[in-house]
């Protein structure tokens, strides 16, 4: 029993990065889980014929990598509403619902982002689950997409690389470069990433907050840049400028108003768990809001509309009472 507990220790010392790994990959967090599951449960089983001929640790990413080409493999692409349709005047919006498999999802920092001493690396992990990076990966065929990940995000070497995946030197360099260039034709936007936050961000975001909560729609309208984006997953509308914005706020989005925000980390970047009036008494979730911050300015904001599925995922309580921290 020994040796067992001592191998399912070995192995679980690299859950958090596998399932930062599986989650660029998949876009889902669930199923980047799921995967990381999947690739111990197959990692444990076989652990008595690991030869040693690489590491445990590139041994248990060659696993996780055909487990992701598999799902991949199904023909889901995970999006962003941004991704599927154009921007409608906020005089025409309507609401869409789209199956959950459509979306690209959130994710807590704490369960992909491992902790690492250097700045430098931390930055890059934070940039690298940005929802837009994220999306802009799932334009990539599977094995690029693996590629560019392995070598761009976690600098594993062109020769690494190529044993992980039973192919070439050539062959890896020949992804990268095709990857990088259809990166290149639709460069994500690149958004500030927070945890921890600046003083300029801390003001930002707290102006936000007061904005939002007074529902002030000047000094929301302040902070928005000019073509600031608002989406709703699972509808697949979304608005582009802050007049719409505004509009929507002040039409359907009118329920919202005497919220309340929370502060969280999604994504690398700064978010709120957003609780809305109860009628009984109190405030009940309803979205995980997640903040897209560009040059001083609010440039997205992602309302993430499955609470059900997100606060649970972000330890986040079942509701908010009046007058308790945070309301």
């Amino acid at each position: 029993m020994t040796g067992v507990a001592g191998d399912a220790e070995s192995l679980e010392q690299y859950r958090t990065e596998l399932t930062g790994y599986c989650y660029r990959m998949l876009g889902s967090a669930f199923e980047a889980e799921d995967a990381v599951q999947d690739t111990m449960v197959r990692a444990w089983r076989s652990f008595e014929k690991f030869e040693g001929r690489s590491s445990v640790r590139s041994w248990l990413y060659r696993i996780a990598t055909n487990v992701c080409l598999d799902a991949l493999n199904a023909g889901n692409r995970r999006a962003r509403p941004m991704d599927l349709t154009a921007p409608v005047p906020v005089a025409q919006a309507r609401l869409h619902s789209r199956p959950e498999v459509t979306w690209l999802e959130p994710v807590p920092d704490g369960r992909v982002l491992p902790p690492v001493a250097d700045p430098a690396e931390t930055a890059v992990a934070k940039e690298s689950v940005r929802l837009a990076f994220v999306a802009a990966l799932q334009h990539l065929p599977p094995r690029q997409r693996a590629v560019l990940i392995l070598r761009e995000v976690l600098a594993w070497k062109a020769a690494e690389v190529a044993e992980l995946l039973g192919t070439s030197v050539a062959s890896v360099n020949s992804a990268l470069q095709r990857a990088r260039a259809t990166l290149a034709e639709s460069a994500p936007a690149r958004t500030d990433t927070a945890d921890p936050l600046d003083e300029e961000q801390r003001k930002l975001l707290d102006r936000y907050v007061a904005a939002f909560e007074g529902y002030d729609m000047a000094a929301l309208t302040a902070l928005l840049h000019e073509d600031a984006t608002l989406s709703m997953p699972p509808y697949d509308l979304w608005l582009r400028g802050h007049d719409d914005i505004v509009g929507w706020m002040l039409g359907v989005g009118e329920v919202c108003r005497g919220s309340r925000l929370v502060p969280v980390v999604a994504n690398g970047t700064p978010a709120f768990a957003h609780y809305h009036p109860d009628p009984a008494g109190g405030f009940s979730p309803w979205a995980l809001m997640v903040i897209e911050i560009v040059d001083g300015r609010v440039s997205g904001i992602t309302s993430f509309l499955d609470v059900k599925r997100w606060f649970p995922l972000f330890d986040l309580p079942e509701r908010l009472e009046a007058g308790s921290a945070g309301a």
